[in-house]
């Protein structure tokens, strides 16, 4: 519910309990990477088959996404959030009790519909809570979760599937996220667009909203690197536990104790310097976060080469971390500028386009194709087409920052 100006301290209150339950949200979608080799055995799947497993959560995600962003502009957010954590939460739990492959599958698509409806309204609520120039270190704050929760996925689902089994694992990291659902409802937000309420809210249609979102050139240059962004890191998350227990021939528990160890050290430092280093950079040039973000990009790329072609694992492991902080800086940048670019009337919208476009073009393919090119060449080799996308969306981010200055004024005016 809607509220007038908000106490700092409730304000801290809020962003911590949405950083919360963003935990919850990467750490219920990771887990099924962890269990990757203990799926594959015991249900005698193909690599291609196993891959389309993160490929059917991602096809949900992204198609209810723009249902979501409609009635996130339109009705409330704080129940459409409560609402997405219990059906991403419940399908989390009753995955463990699948008992076949079509099953299971069906519980990874429901989680990707839950977590789509969560998705489209979180950043939005988290920047009218702080002034715009704030933004980046505070959904920095927020998308830190990424690597926090990836990591305790792979490190729970590691350690948990090792010893009670995969269907053990999505049962116990699912049940949690009830916990949280009931305070997500009771939320007091400000009004949307901050603290100042920003007039013609509920006078964009569905059609005239999104249409108005593909003539924003930044917008779409930014969806644009993001999807390049998740294509490389969203196939690498999820076969790089694999690619461990095949190659450096690491057991599920210790690869992925390994991996989440160095996904939430590298992750941590990697977001948090990107979001102080995309403030800092913005007040001296107005393409600022973009900047940060490409170079970020284009550092990285060769980093997550060398990990892939390592020969020993200490290398490997050395170059994964290395990858993945300069991987991080774009994470709050990149989504502040999706809010500084969109009139807040239609904020929930654009985060459902480019929710809707990142995993149409990135991690709900990607799986499947590296899977599919696994099987007829080996993983090592199919995952060499990662570094190439990274600096694809490198590129991405300088061509956006031509326009962006221009856009955000549009946006404000």
């Amino acid at each position: 519910m809607d509220a007038g100006p908000l106490p700092f301290s409730y304000r801290r209150y809020a962003l911590g309990l949405l950083l919360a339950v963003n935990l919850l949200n990467y750490i219920d979608r990771q887990v099924l990477f962890a269990v990757f080799p203990l799926i594959k055995i015991d249900l005698k799947l193909s690599d291609t088959a196993l891959g389309f497993l993160g490929s059917a959560f991602m096809l949900s995600y992204l198609l209810f996404a723009p249902l979501f962003g409609w009635l996130g502009d339109h009705w409330s957010r704080t129940r459409l959030a409560s609402g997405g954590l219990v059906v991403w939460s419940l399908a989390t739990a009753l995955a463990g009790y699948s008992t076949g492959y079509r099953t299971l599958l069906a519980a990874r698509a429901t989680v990707g519909v839950g977590e789509a409806s969560f998705g489209t309204v979180s950043p939005g609520l988290i920047a009218d809570f702080f002034p715009k120039e704030r933004r980046g270190q505070i959904l920095s704050w927020f998308y830190v979760a990424i690597p926090v929760g990836s990591a305790l996925g792979y490190l729970l689902g590691g350690v948990l599937g090792q010893r009670y089994g995969w269907h053990a694992a999505f049962l116990l990291v699912g049940v949690p996220g009830l916990l949280l659902a009931i305070p997500i409802a009771l939320l007091r937000t400000p009004p949307r667009g901050g603290d100042v309420p920003h007039p013609g809210g509920a006078g964009h249609g569905a059609l005239t909203g999104y249409a108005a979102l593909f003539k924003n050139r930044s917008f779409v240059c930014n969806t644009l690197a993001m999807a390049a962004m998740t294509f490389a890191i969203g196939g690498l998350a999820q076969w790089i536990p694999s690619f461990l227990f095949r190659v450096h021939s690491l057991d599920v528990a210790k690869g992925n104790t390994l991996f989440g160890a160095t996904t939430v050290i590298a992750g941590i430092l990697g977001t948090m310097a990107g979001g102080w280093l995309g403030d800092r950079w913005q007040k001296r040039s107005g393409k600022g976060y973009l900047l940060v973000s490409g170079w970020g990009f284009l550092i990285g790329a060769p980093f997550a080469a060398w990990a892939i072609l390592a020969p020993g694992l200490t290398g490997c492991m050395t170059a994964i971390f290395m990858a993945e902080f300069f991987l991080f800086l774009n994470t709050g940048p990149l989504n502040t500028v999706i809010i500084n670019v969109t009139n807040p009337a239609v904020r929930a919208m654009a985060f459902a386009v480019n929710i809707f476009f990142i995993h149409a073009l990135g991690d709900a393919v990607s799986p499947s194709l590296l899977g599919w090119l696994s099987d007829r060449w080996d993983l090592r080799s199919a995952l060499l087409v990662t570094p190439f996308v990274m600096l694809l969306a490198g590129v991405l981010c300088f061509a956006c920052g031509r326009f962006v200055v221009q856009d955000v004024a549009v946006a404000e005016g």
